[in-house]
């Protein structure tokens, strides 16, 4: 079947699309920028088309010639009025799919209770008028509505792991108490792989949980149990608000605060299936569909593992894109502030290359660790992403790979890495780190912070900083050069032995 998956970036399409193309299909991926699957692996494997959904002629591009297509984009997390871009996408696309005569539309929606459409939060309420429309544009569609997602890289085992790990008493807002039907990733994709397969007879919506429905408070000390920490005390407190709320999961996980508070809002009901009527037509996966405590437990292996195969932080762009930074920034008169470093190693070009490609993360920024960690938390309070983040794998990295505070926007693997900045800053920042061969023997490293100010704050900015770059920037290239130096001695004398 020739199927077109949109959102094919995101946490669930990002999955979805290879086992959609081993099932047997001809797959078409929109995207909105192509680079994001530079290095993907199945990207050789889908045709690739690029538009926002939101142009009503990308999206009749986007479904010309197909059979079923995937709605899976949406905009949680988004500033502005996300409610009428997700209108507009979904009406585009269901006016689009019935003149392309599509044969089938598939939409990942969230579950939510039976109340009054302005009860709910907004972008649960969006959430459903996206199925909505989609119901209502005359290509048979289910609509799933799919209870918290669990799996590694979820925003919502992120937001539970890391509220368990760093609370040992957890004074909480009232929701912990409401019962929610969480859902493994592995049984969300099983769904959406076969949807595609029910009869043109079907066009309504499904609730889809899995086996255990367990209060908030339930799942983190399940996963509290599964991580090998004592179960946490937890008072529920009806003085958090949501928004209350939002702010301490910014302050406290690596969820920044326009994700936290869509999150929270919809924990405010309970959120369990009504019905398991999808079992009529797809039957439960072989063995069954996943306990929680075991979808956490194949959740936190992977993460040990580093085979995290999509995150909520590499498809969660925080703020507004930057454009790609110029070759060289003196252009066009803009005002630039530069910090620029130069060091040799004695340590060979791949050596050196290996530690550039794992920075951050676990093994941190090679200097002063205690002043990026005062900018990280800095940049939480106010409502950034901080340093939680964290890396995906602890030792590649990918175009599009949220990293720390910074997003990797260029990748030349073997010689150069460029960081954008994602924290809050009065400006545009990035970082640059180049790797070439010396020579006079062993290697050269070359790093550049960058800094594009907006106005006298951006500026004043820049110049408030300034007396730290000799410790961070230059004690950063230093350390990166001898870390290379010592590793490649230490693998000199095992290989001598």
């Amino acid at each position: 079947m020739r199927i077109l998956v949109t959102g094919a970036t995101g946490y669930i399409g990002g999955r979805l699309a290879p086992r959609l193309i081993e099932a047997g299909h001809e797959v078409r991926v929109l995207v909105r920028d192509a680079n994001k699957l530079r290095d993907v692996p199945w990207a050789a494997d889908v045709e690739v088309v690029t538009g926002d959904l939101t142009d009503a002629a990308a999206a009749t591009r986007a479904v010309a010639e197909m059979e079923a297509v995937y709605y899976l984009v949406h905009a949680m997390g988004s500033r502005g009025d996300f409610e009428t871009a997700e209108r507009a996408a979904a009406s585009n696309v269901a006016v689009a799919a019935k003149a392309a005569g599509v044969r089938r539309i598939v939409y990942l929606g969230g579950l939510h209770p039976d109340v009054a459409a302005e009860t709910l939060s907004k972008h649960l309420r969006s959430r459903a008028e996206v199925g909505a429309i989609l119901l209502e544009s005359g290509v048979p569609t289910v609509a799933f509505q799919a209870g918290v997602v669990i799996g590694s890289g979820s925003a919502s085992f992120e937001m539970i792991r890391h509220l368990t790990d760093v609370l040992p008493y957890m004074p909480a807002p009232k929701w912990v108490r409401n019962f929610i039907q969480p859902i493994a990733v592995r049984d969300v994709l099983h769904y959406l792989v076969l949807a595609v397969t029910l009869p043109a007879s079907v066009n309504r919506t499904f609730d889809i949980g899995g086996p255990d429905v367990l209060r908030y408070g339930q799942m983190m000390n399940g996963y509290a149990l599964e991580a090998g920490l004592h179960q946490r005390p937890i008072a529920a407190l009806p003085v958090l608000t949501p928004w209350l709320a939002s702010q301490w999961v910014n302050l406290v996980t690596p969820i920044p605060r326009q994700l936290a508070v869509p999150i929270i809002e919809s924990l405010q009901f309970d959120c369990v299936a009504s019905e398991h009527d999808i079992a009529q037509y797809i039957p439960d996966p072989v063995g069954g569909l996943t306990r929680y405590r075991r979808a956490v437990r194949l959740a936190l292996a992977k993460v040990r593992d580093g085979e995290i195969e999509t995150s909520w932080q590499n498809s969660t762009i925080v703020g507004t894109p930057s454009n790609p930074l110029p070759s060289d920034p003196e252009w066009a008169g803009h005002t630039v502030f530069t910090d620029a470093r130069v060091q040799h190693s004695h340590a060979t070009v791949e050596q050196l290359w290996s530690v550039v490609e794992g920075i951050g993360g676990a093994n941190g920024w090679y200097s002063f660790p205690l002043a990026w960690a005062l900018r990280g938390w800095a940049d939480k309070l106010v409502g950034g992403v901080g340093l939680r983040r964290g890396r995906r794998n602890a030792k590649q990295l990918h175009v599009g790979d949220a990293l720390d505070f910074w997003r990797v926007e260029s990748l030349d693997r073997g010689h150069s890495l460029r960081l954008r900045a994602e924290m809050k800053v009065p400006g545009t920042a990035w970082l640059e780190l180049v790797v070439e061969a010396d020579p006079a023997g062993g290697s050269i490293y070359r790093q550049r912070a960058i800094f594009f100010p907006m106005g006298l704050a951006g500026r004043l900015y820049w110049f408030s900083i300034l007396p730290f770059h000799g410790i961070i920037f230059a004690g950063m290239a230093n350390k990166i050069t001898q870390t290379a130096a010592m590793q490649q001695r230490s693998a000199e004398v095992a290989a001598s032995r």
